[in-house]
């Protein structure tokens, strides 16, 4: 419990995640039929990860590597989490968007994305390195995704209005966050200065909490008529 505490207390969006879980089970009811039906499955397990990951670093209990060199390495649960992600939610606007072609882009692009991660596994050990190329490739093609579906909506007639489209909320959390990781991605593999790296982490947290708060509203206002 103490354990638990100090976690929350060092990283204090992940209790958001936990949180975001709870709201997805208690709304299950408006998107269980959709897409979005695994959903929850999806924020538990982005909460575990985080958790394992934190246990990983800090404990002797939970480590992957019995070299002392490697013991706090936790990027490979990262590595294969943002592999998931990236996935699951391709698929979900795979099936979401109207139009054949781009639905047929979607699926050419879930293809590039495990290829693109493939590689990189080839070129750096995902075992102690982040695949910070893969991740890159996959947030630009989530960004060229997101792009879509709002042109879609854009130009979509629909009777219910966004506000209570849940997918509509999601997509603007998605945009919130991928806007800001792919180019944190970019400076940190080009060695930008210290005092500009000092800014990544109030960056990324913040991007996750909108992301998650985007998230929980869409979930909370959400209506199955809505939607798409």
């Amino acid at each position: 419990m103490e354990d638990l505490v100090r976690i929350f207390k060092d990283h204090y969006y992940i209790p958001l995640y936990f949180a975001t879980w709870v709201i997805s089970v208690v709304r299950y009811r408006s998107f269980f039929d959709t897409p979005l039906k695994y959903l929850p499955m999806l924020i538990i397990y982005t909460f575990f990860t985080e958790v394992l990951g934190y246990f990983i670093k800090f404990s002797d209990q939970f480590q992957f590597f019995s070299d002392d060199r490697y013991t706090w390495h936790n990027v490979v649960i990262f590595n294969a989490y943002q592999l998931v992600f990236f996935l699951f939610f391709f698929e979900v606007y795979r099936k979401l968007l109207h139009n054949t072609k781009i639905k047929r882009w979607v699926l050419y692009l879930s293809i590039v994305c495990v290829i693109a991660y493939l590689v990189n596994a080839f070129l750096y050990n995902p075992l102690h390195n982040q695949m910070t190329y893969a991740h890159i490739i996959g947030s630009l093609m989530m960004l060229f995704i997101l792009a879509k579906y709002f042109i879609e909506k854009y130009r979509e007639e629909n009777p219910q209005p966004l506000k209570f489209n849940v997918m509509f909320w999601i997509s603007i959390g998605l945009l919130a966050f991928y806007t800001t990781f792919p180019a944190m991605l970019i400076a940190y593999k080009m060695k930008v200065s210290l005092q500009i790296q000092a800014y990544f982490r109030p960056v990324l947290v913040t991007s996750i909490l909108l992301m998650y708060g985007f998230i929980i509203f869409g979930l909370l206002v959400g209506k199955r008529k809505a939607f798409r």
